[in-house]
């Protein structure tokens, strides 16, 4: 009997932890390398910034999602290089070899060459950015209950949003609806009803993957929570006072104070994926063949954020989104697994299939019972597309516990617009 195959995932993200399910059972040794110790439900990071839920809520440690599953190992660690020729990955100090290799290590925020914004508008991808976008915008009410002068408070009272995706319409809302709803009667010296929330889009609409009609849906909402919609503008300066911004139509630069800006206007996939040898494209991702390996390299599969992959119906790459990353995963597995059990048998190694990605539809929340969605040909506006949208996120948390506790926290917040994750945590927690 052969040497049993080793199979090596980078990620412990949807893409990840996909593949590693495909490989239950298989006659091979799984590896799950990732440096952090927990799988996090990204759609779902924007409510834990805004106060509605808590970490653990949306949040998993991965030794315990694959304890059950005997042939996968975990291993905390930060990988830091790969080698194709010699077939090897470090993490940690220490290598390991692989048969096959699948990178699934996601993304994070970009900033268009403006990387040193990112210490004035954090982005939304991990844990410890969400809870440092909830410090920000905490201590940004904080600071405008002590402050006298009436600009300093307005600048206070000032959040800005860079982008109009989901990310950036989502965060916009909870804002909005937080100064208008949750906590007025917590302050005493300030209104924070008067909060601006700013969410700057450099296109001409919001949500600009989605149907024209939701877009227009969407920001009609965005302003009835009293959001200040601005298409057609784009960041050119971030500092720690603000924000400078180019309109189109005029040509001519706006300045806006304000404390609390939060990027959510580009991603850039992980630097790791350059070492592979592979074509990249301008936002980090390698190219991948059909069947989502690299050139020269079937042994070598990339998935999720950090794939550029043309879809075979619509010629347009597959979007970075969760569905993208799960049924890029489940591909990949189910392809290492046809092979090995092909090698087991001793037959010929079957022709690789061709990646078709399923568009299982768009959702965005924009606020309590508010929300906009395209599944297939159909439209949801409204409360039935709230409603749709909490069904779906409730069903995709990992874990009992956490979909009761998220149920929970939202009934809660819909009856009585209460926010209990409002924790002001990290080493300046007391800076304002």
């Amino acid at each position: 009997m052969g040497q049993r195959r080793r199979v090596v995932v980078v990620g412990g993200g949807f893409g990840g932890l996909a593949c590693v399910r495909e490989l239950r059972g298989a006659a091979c040794d799984v590896t799950l390398i990732d440096k952090k110790n927990h799988h996090v439900f990204q759609p779902l990071l924007y409510q834990v910034a805004t106060a509605a839920l808590s970490p653990a809520n949306i949040a998993a440690p991965i030794r315990k999602i694959v304890s059950s599953q005997r042939n996968c190992s975990v291993v905390l660690g930060e990988v830091t290089g790969v080698d194709v020729g010699l077939r090897t990955v470090t993490a940690g100090g220490r290598v390991y070899p692989y048969d096959y290799l699948v990178l699934a290590c996601g993304a994070r925020h970009a900033y268009f060459g403006h990387d040193g914004w990112e210490a004035w508008a954090p982005g939304l991808k991990t844990i410890e950015d969400a809870l440092e976008i909830r410090r920000r915008i905490l201590l940004a009410f904080e600071a405008a209950e002590l402050a006298d002068d009436p600009g300093v408070r307005r600048a206070e009272l000032t959040f800005v949003i860079v982008g109009g995706g989901p990310t950036g319409v989502e965060l916009a809302g909870a804002i909005a609806e937080i100064a208008a709803k949750s906590i007025p009667r917590d302050f005493r010296r300030v209104d924070t009803r008067t909060a601006r929330v700013v969410l700057v889009q450099s296109g001409d609409r919001v949500l600009e993957e989605y149907p024209e009609a939701l877009s227009v849906r969407a920001r009609r909402d965005l302003e009835a929570l009293g959001v200040h919609v601005r298409t057609g503008t784009r960041a050119t300066e971030v500092d720690r006072h603000g924000v400078t911004l180019l309109v189109r139509e005029t040509g001519r630069h706006e300045r806006l104070d304000a404390r609390c800006v939060i990027w959510a206007a580009g991603v850039r996939a992980s630097p790791l994926g350059a070492q592979l040898g592979a074509e990249v494209d301008r936002a980090g991702r390698v190219r991948v063949g059909a069947d989502l390996s690299i050139e020269g390299h079937p042994e070598v599969f990339v998935i999720g954020d950090q794939m550029a992959c043309a879809d075979s119906a619509t010629g347009r790459d597959v979007p970075g989104v969760a569905q993208g990353a799960i049924q890029s995963g489940a591909f990949v597995g189910k392809t290492i697994r046809a092979e090995l059990a092909a090698q087991a048998r001793g037959g010929a190694v079957p022709v690789r299939g061709v990646f078709r990605y399923r568009d299982l539809g768009s959702m965005a929340t924009i606020g309590r019972a508010r929300a906009v969605a395209a599944i297939g040909n159909r439209r949801f506006a409204g409360f039935i597309a709230w409603v749709l949208w909490s069904a779906v996120h409730v069903l995709a948390l990992i874990g009992f516990r956490s979909k009761v506790m998220a149920m929970l926290e939202w009934a809660w917040l819909y009856l009585f617009w209460s926010r209990g994750a409002r924790l002001i945590t990290g080493e300046e927690a007391g800076d304002l």
